[in-house]
């Protein structure tokens, strides 16, 4: 099986997000899709081991809001990399309570859509919720939406352990992904999003160019995946 022909599948980077009992918990989805028009109808898939999928049931609501493409860092590892029950992920995030009563975040974010629960399908080890549309706002039209295409090969970020496209980093490298970079030249890799820092390519989005070392690094730089801190890179 050739996993890289998984990723010429397109996705989208969203924040998915309900409340039950005054409690509002989200999480980051790249599985997200119109499936019907008239009514409007929006389907997401949340791992069963994700805490949000029991507030999306009792809530029977859920938001989407659109992550843009430029991004701040701190919102995919906040929304990504945390478990909300026990982080409160909304404290300092701008976001409003929608009219199910469902969270919606508008920071970083573009548009939103607010859908009720018509319909659920339980698979192994996802829940595929239906929602009907009710009510949905363009944030800012002239912003791009982040894509997981973008997201992978330019951020070069990885699903997180409970997304439905998550691979395992080991089944997807070969010898040809295997660089000698030198005795100083090694990778390192962040241990809470696994992204991996390639001195060879550097970070030129946050001002690091090509061929600079981890360890020269500066040390108030930060993961540009989930906003890590060098002391949470291990060597690769």
């Amino acid at each position: 099986m050739n996993f890289e022909a998984f990723f010429k599948v397109t996705y989208g980077l969203y924040i998915v997000s309900a409340a039950w009992e005054g409690r509002k918990v989200g999480y980051v989805a790249n599985t997200v899709f119109q499936v019907t028009a008239e009514p409007a109808r929006f389907a997401i898939s949340c791992s069963k081991d994700n805490h949000s999928v029991g507030f999306i049931r009792k809530g029977g609501a859920f938001s989407i809001s659109v992550i843009e493409k430029e991004e701040n860092a701190d919102l995919i590892g906040l929304f990504g990399y945390n478990s909300s029950d026990s982080v409160d992920k909304f404290k300092e995030i701008e976001h409003f309570t929608g009219t199910t009563g469902a969270p919606v975040v508008t920071e970083n974010c573009i548009a939103w859509f607010e859908c009720e629960v018509e319909q659920e399908i339980e698979l192994d080890t996802h829940v595929i919720f239906i929602g009907k549309l009710l009510n949905s706002e363009l944030i800012d039209g002239e912003k791009d939406p982040l894509t997981y295409s973008y997201y992978r090969d330019v951020k070069h970020g990885m699903a997180p352990k409970n997304a439905p496209t998550y691979i395992p980093k080991d089944e997807l490298e070969t010898p040809g992904d295997v660089h000698d970079r030198g005795e100083n030249q090694s990778s390192y890799e962040c241990e809470v999003c696994g992204y991996e820092y390639d001195p060879a390519v550097g970070d030129p989005e946050n001002g690091i160019p090509p061929g600079t070392a981890f360890e020269d690094l500066p040390e108030d730089w930060f993961c540009p995946i989930c906003g890590a801190g060098k002391e949470d890179f291990r060597k690769a």
